[in-house]
């Protein structure tokens, strides 16, 4: 495999896992891991990059939400924006350090949008628990080499 075809792949299933749509990136960050053949610092970036964009997009619909709620194609579930708002309105931005969780990160990004999270400590927040997250995989799958 090509390194950009690597990389590029790697963002392209970090940037979806990040979304509200299913993907794995952590599978994807672990086995180049262990390949050998590729930086874990810059697997690190992409991954994180494209995982904050992502989260971005959420955080973008978030601010539109209301428009976009009660549509058929919208990809949230009432019960999980609801769930995800009454944790942010509980623990408030710091909640985003719980971005990387499946299941309620995705949520918790629309959420934040939802309800006005300025973008840069949005970004801030995202960005630490996305690249602590991917630390810890590449750590692990670095272990198993």
């Amino acid at each position: 495999m090509t390194s950009l075809a690597a990389y590029g792949g790697l963002f392209v299933a970090a940037f979806l896992a990040a979304t509200l749509f299913p993907a794995q990136s952590e599978a994807v960050l672990a086995g180049l891991a262990m390949q050998g053949e590729y930086s874990i610092a810059l697997l690190l970036l992409v991954a994180t990059v494209g995982n904050v964009l992502g989260s971005l997009v959420n955080w973008l619909i978030g601010r539109q939400v209301e428009r976009f709620r009660d549509r058929r194609w919208f990809p949230a579930s009432p019960a999980a924006l609801g769930r995800a708002e009454n944790w942010y309105r509980r623990y408030g931005r710091w909640s985003l350090l719980l971005s990387w969780v499946p299941i309620i990160g995705d949520p918790l990004t629309l959420v934040a949008g939802m309800l006005k999270e300025p973008l840069w400590s949005f970004l801030a927040l995202v960005g630490f628990a996305k690249l602590a997250r991917y630390i810890a995989v590449a750590a692990a799958a670095q272990s198993f080499v």
